[in-house]
């Protein structure tokens, strides 16, 4: 976070009469089966009178509509300057407070003076409900939670500290839009103003105290002041002020102590007082299960003293699963921080969820964090970016860990978010039997059923919407799933490829989101049986070809060219590449295309391999050259079939990086048919150690400029990883290049789309190059990857007169090592032999569509 001085929030004086309502304390109590209710009022008075005053306090409990439901009153004597008196309602049947089903009643506190007369009247709000920690879990209601949560920072990008309440109500819409539940106030309590708004829109929220001690890791002993006596009081103090301050608010369920202050009596001191002070809330601190997990070498064998909850931070999923499993310890664990959300990150998201959803005493976690702490800046021509540490020349800054959010600055989600809410979906479809139309709806609310939501299917072929439906909803409990048979008959075609996809979108307008809004979704391939075509249809895009193919050695320049009726490609046979590629006279390329390993690191790519250098060299990519393999050509080979009437031209490439004794050698077939279509086969043997995985494998071009209209059929319409891919379904998708652009505030590594079947790039008249193959990567940008990594902010970034087009085999995953675990092994792109198919091809839309040439490719 940033350093900032100055006053951030309000500042305000009250005039109150001589006797006045100084405090009150609203606690609610639920019977043993959580039915009725006890509304209990502490009510602290104060006078400035010399002579005793009577007094009458009358309490009204109203509903959502302002309708009375129940009330009390206290009469009494105010003998001394204060006193402090309760009273207890029953209240039958309240409807209650959750984060899913947050309803409010109205609370009116009205004090009297001895005449009668109304002298003051406080308005709160009261949300029936009951935390606990039951069976070992953290219960609202007598209902274990799932905390699908983030934290927040407070930031604006032109105020700082100072957040506007629209702003503040702009992060919970946004939250609520991507089906979060929960929210951390890290790492110090938060503005009144965004409690009242968690009240009414429905988020938990753990409130933490002002307390860190980070800096005396510096020195060895982060624990030093958090048991140091000296140092009770003002630790005790900052408990106070937080509990005081915030303890009539529903949507606080848990008081946080801190964070990384370590562990020692002090700490325990607040837990206690808290506790004590109130008895409706669950304590938590981190710090006090790091002490436990290091005497126990991460395999806790006692519980917490002080927090009523185990709660690590940046666990990985073998470490959870491992707890998960522990069916011995009466406290539950929580993920205080996860899935550090920094840059183009975090992948794997979907492996926690499913972790979690395996083991109940595993409740979920808390992204780290919500928002990038850019501030926003302008260079003198007016450019917008966001700076981040070190940009005012400040010493010490942590750089560009300020910018770790699942929001941009000015809170434009970021594909992370969206990835998040796809995996937390409260609404979750499975595939039961398809050729009968069934699929199981499973509801993953606590409390809600899925009355307030619409269903609805639709089948699309190669992309294209066919057939749409409704579903009736039946009565799914919180909790429960039922089976439902879909009406999905339809006439398939050959070679087609079809998908249903189920949406589930809010029936009404929410406060938080329009009806329509949708909430969750999922999509199945569909299997047909259809009698295929015998005859291969594979580069035949026209009848006939009245022109056959020419191939020929230029010797004065060493080029190999080959033509056809339509097109022509020129081989560079000193280096192995395509100098050019024409269809229709019309060039496409600039350069390549070319094998490439690279990409621009991304910020988990950059500390991931900081942190493999130091541990072992082998595994850094820089360490081992992998951002400098070097091509050599070994040999160029060319055979005109007449028979075929096609060309096979063989490239043979030593790729290694200049001083190590690692690298591939490579084979790099094309087989240019008579219509145009290169089928390129590429395989490459690896011969010493070098790193343990790769960034990425493919081809990569540059194209001319004017071919920046890319429509791909894959997953979109947004940017995707292997291991963060969730949110984006399978369609046909178009864009222009700049938009394929995510806009990190550290450029780097973006854009990317996966399990895409063809990518075409053409020019606003339709002509262009389509790729066709077996699930592959794509991306493409107006900057070349060199000057992706070294931006360090989006005013850096030159656009070039040219595209960058990778065609990638395969990339890494994302991982989230820039805080926290690297990628899964099953995501790792292993440094191995590999071997991949690519079929190209120049066309015109204004002849045959992308699709209908993919499939005449297949």
């Amino acid at each position: 976070m940033w350093w900032l001085s100055g006053i951030f929030r309000d500042v305000y004086l009250i005039r109150k009469p001589d006797v006045h309502v100084y405090d009150y304390f609203v606690k609610t109590t639920l019977d043993e089966n959580y039915e009725h209710a006890e509304l209990q009022i502490e009510t602290e008075l104060h006078s400035r009178m010399k002579d005793s005053a009577a007094y009458r306090v009358e309490y009204q409990l109203l509903d959502a509509e302002y309708k009375l439901i129940a009330g009390d009153e206290l009469e009494g004597v105010l003998e001394k300057e204060e006193d402090t008196r309760t009273t207890r309602i029953p209240v039958k049947a309240p409807k209650k407070w959750t984060a899913e089903t947050p309803y409010l009643y109205h609370l009116l506190l009205i004090l009297k003076d001895e005449k009668d007369q109304v002298t003051e009247i406080i308005p709160t709000k009261v949300g029936f409900r009951q935390v606990e920690l039951k069976d070992g879990l953290i219960q609202v209601n007598g209902v274990p939670i799932l905390f699908k949560g983030v934290n927040r920072h407070e930031h604006h990008p032109d105020l700082g500290r100072v957040v506007p309440i629209d702003w503040m109500r702009k992060d919970i819409e946004l939250m609520k839009q991507h089906n979060i539940n929960a929210v951390r106030t890290a790492h110090y309590t938060d503005d009144p103003r965004f409690y009242d708004l968690c009240n009414e829109y429905g988020l938990y929220v753990i409130d933490e105290a002002d307390l860190e001690t980070h800096g005396f890791s510096l020195v060895g002993n982060i624990s030093q002041l958090s048991d140091d006596a000296d140092w009770e009081a003002a630790y005790l103090d900052r408990m106070k002020r937080m509990v005081e301050r915030d303890k009539n608010h529903p949507s606080i369920i848990i008081w946080s102590l801190g964070n990384e202050s370590g562990f020692g009596k002090n700490l325990v001191t607040m837990s206690k007082w808290a506790k004590q002070r109130d008895d409706t809330r669950l304590i938590h601190y981190e710090g006090e299960t790091r002490a436990i997990m290091t005497k126990s070498e991460n395999d806790p064998q006692e519980l917490n003293v002080a927090a009523d909850m185990f709660s690590t931070m940046y666990s990985s999923v073998e470490l959870m699963e491992q707890w998960g499993k522990r069916s011995d310890l009466q406290q539950p664990h929580i993920l205080c921080e996860f899935g550090h959300a920094m840059g183009n990150d975090p992948g794997g998201f979907k492996e926690y969820f499913e972790t979690f959803y395996k083991h109940k005493r595993l409740q979920g976690g808390f992204v780290w964090e919500w928002l990038d702490h850019g501030i926003r800046q302008y260079t003198p021509e007016g450019k917008e970016y966001f700076a981040y540490g070190g940009d005012f020349g400040e010493i010490p800054h942590d750089s560009n860990f300020v910018i770790d959010g699942m929001v941009m600055p000015d809170r434009t989600p970021s594909p992370a978010l969206l990835e998040y809410k796809k995996v937390i979906e409260p609404v979750k479809v499975e595939a039961i039997d398809l050729e009968k139309g069934t699929v199981r709806i499973h509801n993953r609310y606590d409390f809600a059923d899925l009355s307030h939501l619409a269903a609805s299917w639709s089948i699309h072929a190669d992309g294209e919407l066919e057939h749409t439906g409704t579903i009736d909803l039946p009565d799914i409990g919180p909790g429960t799933y039922q089976d439902v048979e879909l009406s999905l008959s339809f006439d398939a075609k050959e070679n087609t490829d079809y998908w249903l996809t189920i949406r589930l979108a809010e029936k009404h307008d929410t406060r938080w989101a329009r009806a329509g809004h949708e909430v969750a979704w999922e999509q199945f391939p569909i299997q047909v049986t259809v009698e295929q075509a015998e005859e291969s249809a594979r580069g035949r895009v026209s009848a006939s070809v009245a022109v056959p193919l020419r191939a020929e050695t230029i010797a004065e320049t060493n080029q190999y060219v080959v033509n056809g009726e339509a097109f022509e490609i020129v081989f560079n046979q000193t280096n192995g590449e395509i100098d050019s590629w024409k269809y229709h006279g019309l060039e496409i390329l600039e350069k390549g295309p070319a094998i490439n390993f690279w990409r621009a690191p991304t910020d988990n790519d950059r500390i991931d391999q900081e942190e493999f250098s130091t541990r072992s060299e082998e595994k850094a990519w820089e360490a081992s050259g992998v951002h400098m393999l070097q091509q050599r050509l070994v040999d160029f080979k060319s055979e005109l079939s007449a028979e075929k009437d096609s060309v096979l031209i063989t490239v043979t490439k030593k790729i290694s990086p200049p001083g190590f004794n690692w690298g591939f050698k490579t084979s790099i077939k094309y087989e240019i048919a008579h219509t145009g279509i290169v089928t390129v086969k590429v395989d490459g043997k690896k011969f010493g150690e070098g790193s343990i995985t790769l960034p990425k494998i493919g081809l990569q071009f540059y194209l001319k400029k004017a071919f920046d209209q890319v429509d791909w059929y894959g997953r979109g319409p947004g940017e995707s990883y292997v291991d963060s891919k969730l949110a984006n379904r399978v369609g046909r998708w178009s864009a222009p290049v700049k938009e394929l652009f995510t806009p990190y505030v550290v450029p780097q590594e973006n854009g990317n789309r996966t399990d895409v079947k063809w990518v075409s790039l053409t020019t606003e008249s339709g002509a262009g190059l389509l790729a066709a193959g077996d699930l592959f990567n794509f991306s493409a940008h107006h900057y070349t990857t060199e000057i992706l990594e070294n931006a360090r902010h989006t005013i850096d970034l030159a656009e070039q007169d040219f595209i960058e087009f990778n065609l990638d085999h395969q990339q890494n995953g994302l991982g989230s090592a820039s805080c926290g675990p690297g990628v899964l092994e099953k995501y790792e792109l292993k440094n191995n032999d590999f071997e991949f198919v690519f079929h190209i091809g120049g066309f015109s839309k204004r002849e045959i569509s992308p699709n209908s040439l993919w499939k005449r490719m297949r």
